[in-house]
């Protein structure tokens, strides 16, 4: 309780810009803590691009985890539809949607950033202006009476620097992990597209060389053999283009 009180007196001799201090104070850090823990567990509670490709081939709709890559393969395969040019628009699409969670409240932490050390500057103006009004009325000589304004003055730029010095090197960090969880989802974005393309083209191509046999392979071997083989390989790609 004791130190409640002092820490309340504390604050009261920096005047009414304190509140607007403080308001700024525990919005800053709700969501630079909010930002830590989601994006510790976007790295953390992840797939590794082996179990992510492994996951996209075979197609199991139970994934585990709450990573970033898990969140876009589980997303993917919930909407993917079989054919390998909307396969692609569909991780693309999913891809989008996990970027706006990368850069979630970053902007705001910046601004309340740039905002505490103002308004800590504003609070010295007005504790300065107090001061030369005690001036103007009673002279240099009742120190007692200028002392409030020099109290604003002090406190609010302390408060204001005390918020936004560990608020700047906290935003940095957190920036540096967005961009990193960035480049690791179009890192992914590229990898998972080809093994979409590829597991989409080997399982349309399945039935028709249990259909046709090699055929559908291409001319191998003598001309005969090339001249056997022309009918099934066009049957293969009518079917594939059908």
């Amino acid at each position: 309780m004791e130190a409640i009180s002092t820490t309340f007196h504390y604050l009261r001799q920096g005047g009414w810009i304190m509140i607007p201090l403080a308001i700024a104070s525990i919005v800053l850090w709700t969501l630079m803590l909010e930002r830590l823990g989601s994006l510790r567990t976007l790295r953390r509670q992840d797939l590794t691009i082996d179990d992510a490709i492994r996951g996209v081939r075979i197609g199991v709709e139970l994934v585990e985890g709450e990573g970033l890559r898990a969140r876009l393969v589980r997303s993917f395969l919930a909407r993917r539809s079989g054919f390998a040019a909307l396969d692609v628009d569909v991780l693309r699409q999913c891809a989008l949607r996990e970027q706006p969670g990368l850069s979630r409240f970053l902007a705001m932490i910046g601004v309340l950033v740039a905002v505490a050390p103002l308004l800590g500057l504003l609070g010295t103006v007005l504790g300065m202006i107090e001061t030369f009004q005690v001036i103007s009325v009673f002279g240099t000589g009742n120190a007692s009476a200028m002392a409030s304004g020099i109290s604003i003055a002090l406190i609010t730029t302390e408060a204001g620097l005390l918020i936004a010095v560990p608020g700047l090197l906290l935003s940095g960090v957190l920036m540096q992990q967005s961009a990193r969880l960035r480049t690791q989802l179009e890192e992914d974005l590229t990898i998972l597209t080809r093994i979409v393309r590829r597991s989409n083209h080997s399982n349309r191509a399945a039935p028709d060389e249990r259909k046709y046999g090699d055929a559908c392979n291409g001319p191998t071997g003598s001309d005969a053999a090339a001249t056997t083989a022309s009918v099934p390989a066009m049957a293969c790609s009518e079917g594939s283009s059908g």
